[in-house]
């Protein structure tokens, strides 16, 4: 068998393990399976394409490129799990510099070289991979500063006048001069209308994320995670390389399929996503009026809970932040000694990206049978004892089916309003990631536990503990 037939085949055993990856992903008892299979096939496909023999005189560059990943990826790979989205943004990141650097390198190449190659079809190719790499690039960048807190990228959605105008025109002067180029390839103000569009894609990128608020962050992810997989697509026609366009479609479609289930649970456009500022936290009602919080000792709320039949907890952002897993564990485990029934709702944004909760209560052992998702608890809350909300501000927040001048107005979100007690763990009295006050806190059976998720946690577990016998 020659090494071009067997590169082939070891690239067709790759694709059939990235395949059995997202299908062992999709369920959490096999998704430790899904990653060793991904790992596997990308090792294969390193290996395969290091052997082939217009390959192999490249021995320094393959090995320094690998060194570089190791520099980037083990420091990468010991973030937090609060930091796992800004990780994810930022591979994204990388992904679409490389998707983009390839192909200004091969233009470059051909340009210099081979200017036989550059038929309208690769041309095409490779308008496209520079637009979606470039953009990928920054703003992925922009999506990682905005979650990370970076102080001069702000959180907040940033508008202007004309912002939807300018950003199609960007994109249109972009997808203009990249017709131009494929007609031209060769012409002399060729070079300089390439670089241009690198310049247009650049800026796009930033202006595609500014508008955006934190509350709306992990569709954007998800969105940014398509435009990576759709330039790799890209990429594999200009190299002509089967299996990047195969692996490129499957990376493409899984983000475009969650970015619009994401569109779905939070009652957003698909469109508004692309170009709007739907994030955009609009005008506060007028009025001075001070709403006052009702706080709770935490022996008066170990009595409520005790007493219960039904809690649900709630995590949230503050919970990943305060790493207060463990204890919500431990008070799982208390509650339950008590013949208490204890139930995880789930909202599919919750976090900061989605099954950003899935991992951290995975991480704590909790039972993924206990985990409700959004649809399955709703019905239920009526008949909850006791909410328990660790940290969770957007996704409880009943202005999202009550106010339709809220920013959140339209998103579905836990019913925790409906349930007969509230207990809401938060650590100051600062508004969630949209922007916007939680009318949730101000009911007459919403009671706030001020502190940090992990020691109020770990403050009721102690209570609950103390008083068994």
């Amino acid at each position: 068998m020659t090494t071009d037939a067997l590169t082939e085949l070891a690239y067709l055993v790759a694709t059939a393990l990235f395949v059995f990856s997202l299908h062992w992903m999709n369920d959490p008892n096999t998704a430790r399976r899904g990653v060793f299979s991904g790992v596997a096939g990308m090792l294969v496909v390193v290996l395969a394409t290091w052997a082939q023999p217009s390959v192999i005189i490249h021995h320094g560059w393959i090995a320094a490129a690998i060194a570089a990943g190791f520099l980037v990826g083990v420091p990468l790979s010991r973030v937090p799990l609060t930091a796992v989205p800004q990780r994810t943004a930022l591979s994204h990141a990388f992904g679409g510099l490389a998707a983009g650097l390839v192909g200004t390198a091969e233009y470059f190449l051909w340009l210099g070289e081979a200017q036989q190659l550059m038929t309208g079809f690769r041309m095409t190719a490779v308008v496209v991979e520079i637009i979606l790499g470039y953009l990928t690039f920054t703003g992925s960048l922009m999506a990682a500063g905005k979650l990370q807190g970076i102080p001069w990228i702000p959180a907040r959605p940033v508008t202007f006048p004309m912002q939807n105008v300018i950003n199609i025109g960007a994109l249109l002067l972009a997808l203009s001069l990249g017709a131009a180029l494929v007609g031209h390839p060769a012409a002399a103000w060729s070079p300089a209308a390439f670089l241009a569009i690198i310049g247009l894609a650049l800026a796009f990128g930033v202006l595609l994320i500014i508008p955006i608020g934190g509350a709306d962050m992990p569709t954007v992810i998800s969105i940014l995670n398509a435009y990576a997989g759709l330039s790799a697509v890209a990429m594999g026609f200009v190299l002509n390389n089967k299996l990047l366009i195969t692996a490129g479609a499957l990376d493409g479609s899984s983000g475009l399929i969650l970015s619009i289930i994401m569109c779905k649970a939070m009652n957003r456009s698909f469109t508004n996503v692309l170009f709007g500022a739907f994030g955009q936290v609009k005008a506060a009602v007028a009025g001075n009026e001070q709403k006052t919080y009702k706080t709770e000792t935490i022996e008066g709320a170990a009595q409520i809970l005790e007493q219960a039949n039904l809690v649900v907890i709630i995590p949230g952002y503050g919970m990943a932040v305060a790493q207060a897993q463990h204890k919500v564990r431990e008070l799982y485990d208390q509650l339950r000694k008590r013949g208490i029934t204890v139930k995880f709702a789930v909202h599919p944004v919750a976090g900061r990206m989605p099954g950003h909760m899935n991992v951290l209560l995975a991480e704590a052992d909790i039972p993924y049978t206990d985990l409700a998702e959004m649809d399955d608890i709703n019905p239920e809350m009526p008949q909850c004892d006791v909410a328990l909300v660790l940290g969770a501000n957007d996704v409880v927040n009943p202005a999202a089916r009550t106010d339709n001048t809220s920013p959140i107005y339209g998103m579905p979100i836990i019913d925790a309003d409906k349930a007969k007690t509230i207990f809401a763990v938060k650590r100051s009295k600062s508004p969630g990631f949209a922007g916007i006050e939680n009318e949730l806190y101000f009911l007459d059976k919403t009671w706030m536990l001020f502190g940090d998720a992990k020691a109020v946690v770990g403050e009721l577990v102690k209570q609950l503990s103390g008083g068994m016998h």
